[in-house]
């Protein structure tokens, strides 16, 4: 009986140690997944000032399921631990900036909004200029890869996103550049380090923070072989993000975050050409024979010409036509200069998006032409010339059924489709009862469609359905726009339906969610020249912009 004893206290004893065992391996996975969820944004200290709890780590687990195209179950399953252990991109998935500029939802998921659309991502920030130039500054040392191999594979990465955009790619040996990239190990300056061979390949910063790219040098980087990590691969992707996309949830997508394997000629998926054509446009393939209309045509310059309304906003060029068959070799017009000298050098007077969602900034007697990623070419026109009024513009507005409104002193003018209606301009009085003349900025707003006029340090509502349209609590003190300045010098909502306010060369974004300014990376104010206007940038000298 004494052996059954003994035997028993080692069966005790063997389900003790193997039960310790396991608890302890199932914490050390439960570490490495909370590591992995926060190192890519999943888990992250709760934005609430009362609380700096971390988020649960089931939640976080869900959102990367879901992320990923897995069952959202929220727990560790192989599955989901077998792909956090897949190799990937260093950039988080979870942007910290939400400026992410996410397509319409095409799935939803309760459990978590946050990722309910599978389609690319923005990360808020593009290149002002589309001739960009760049250098490999630092090659990897111990690898079989030659200079040349990393230069052609290199040239090939940026030849995928030149070929769908306008954009143009431009080798430098030295000097200051766009882009640059570098091979590095494990700590390397910038606070993100890589981990040796698997896990992290590379990451790569978005146009506002430099654009820069950067490789783990130990990776087993290959060219021209399925054997290793497909360098072209990787490169293709980190140049995503230095032009400023996000990662996409869509599997089949070159921005989607983990490596998906060799491919000798790396493709974009539809949803990788919908996310860098939200930034830079349609890649124009006209030929000569149709490239552009005269340079001074009423079309591309006149505001007061007639415009079909648009439900995007205009590209940089006319419109597209349909490419003839040639054999024969076409050189583009070449391109007016961007002129944003008087921009880039404080304040504007007024700033107004028409329905078709084209947007002007008009200073003193002259008016630029916004466009997706700079100042329209042959601009600034004269205001009194194109539009018929007087400079230094107070304010302007579009309003719901898409007329236009300018206002300066005590009279203001109205344009339909572009094209000033008769009988203008009108005095304030009449058609702005309540509204005190030289007003400092007017929007509309899009959470209850009205109106908003400022001047000084007071604001007024304007309700055209009401009589009076104007209530007698109004005035009332700008302070309550929670971390908006008096006296601004013009306000704007913007294609994207938000509203932007702008004062002595510095912008704020508003959010209406949090009534107040909007929380960003970099913070609100920023400069508006370096952000709206293509200008340089004083610390880098290097020019960007966001949409947002």
């Amino acid at each position: 009986m004494v052996w059954l004893r003994t035997l028993a206290l080692h069966l005790i004893l063997i389900s003790g140690v193997r039960s310790m065992v396991l608890r302890r391996r199932s914490a050390e996975i439960t570490s490495d997944a909370a590591s992995y969820l926060s190192k890519y944004g999943y888990l992250r200290q709760s934005s609430s000032k009362e609380t700096s709890s971390l988020i649960d780590i089931t939640t976080a687990v869900k959102d990367f399921q879901i992320f990923a195209g897995l069952a959202p179950t929220g727990e560790l399953d192989e599955l989901t631990a077998q792909l956090m252990s897949t190799p990937r991109c260093g950039v988080k998935d979870v942007v910290d900036d939400t400026e992410q500029m996410i397509a319409q939802s095409h799935e939803r998921d309760e459990d978590s909004k946050r990722f309910r659309t599978k389609r690319y991502a923005l990360q808020g920030s593009r290149w002002r200029v589309k001739d960009l130039t760049y250098r490999i500054s630092k090659y990897p040392s111990k690898s079989i890869l030659s200079k040349s191999d990393v230069d052609r594979t290199m040239r090939k990465a940026f030849d995928v996103w030149e070929r769908v955009t306008d954009l143009k790619f431009e080798e430098k040996k030295s000097g200051k550049v766009h882009i640059d990239i570098r091979f590095e190990r494990r700590n390397h300056g910038d606070d993100d380090p890589f981990d040796g061979e698997g896990g992290t390949l590379a990451h790569a910063f978005f146009p506002v923070f430099g654009g820069d790219a950067h490789f783990d040098e130990e990776e087993d980087w290959t060219v021209d072989t399925p054997r290793g990590t497909s360098l072209l691969m990787s490169a293709a992707h980190e140049l995503g993000h230095s032009l400023g996309l996000s990662h996409s949830n869509d599997r089949s997508a070159l921005m989607a975050p983990f490596y998906r394997g060799y491919e000798e000629n790396v493709s974009l998926a539809k949803d990788d050409i919908d996310g860098i054509e939200a930034l830079y446009g349609e890649k124009d393939d006209r030929s000569a024979e149709n490239e552009v209309e005269d340079e001074g045509s009423i079309s591309d310059f006149f505001p007061r010409s007639a415009q079909a309304p648009s439900t995007s906003r205009p590209r940089t060029t006319t419109r597209r036509t349909t490419r003839r068959p040639t054999t024969r070799r076409t050189t583009p017009a070449p391109r007016a200069p961007i002129n944003n000298r008087e921009l880039c050098s404080g304040g504007v007077d007024a700033m107004v998006t028409l329905k078709n969602d084209t947007t002007y900034a008009f200073k003193g007697n002259q008016y630029w032409r916004l466009t997706d990623t700079s100042i329209e070419p042959g601009y600034p026109r004269s205001i009194r010339r194109d539009w018929g009024m007087p400079g230094n513009i107070d304010a302007a507005f579009t309003w719901t059924n898409g007329r236009t409104y300018f206002f300066k002193g005590n009279e203001y003018w109205r344009f339909t489709d572009g094209t000033m209606d008769d009988d203008y301009p009108k005095s304030m009085a009449t058609g702005f009862g309540g509204i005190p003349s030289n007003v400092d900025a007017a929007m509309v707003w899009p959470a209850n469609n009205k109106i908003y006029f400022f001047k000084d340090n007071k604001y007024w509502k304007f309700d055209p359905e009401t009589s009076p349209p104007v209530s007698d609590s109004y005035p009332r003190l700008i302070s309550n726009w929670d971390g908006i300045p008096n006296n601004i010098d013009a306000a704007i909502q913007y294609s994207n339906e938000k509203i932007y306010f702008f004062k002595q060369g510095k912008y704020y974004r508003w959010n209406d969610d949090t009534f107040s300014v909007d929380t960003g990376n970099p913070s609100y104010p920023r400069d508006t020249g370096f952000w709206w206007f293509g200008c340089k940038d004083k610390s880098r000298n290097s020019p960007l912009t966001v949409s947002g």
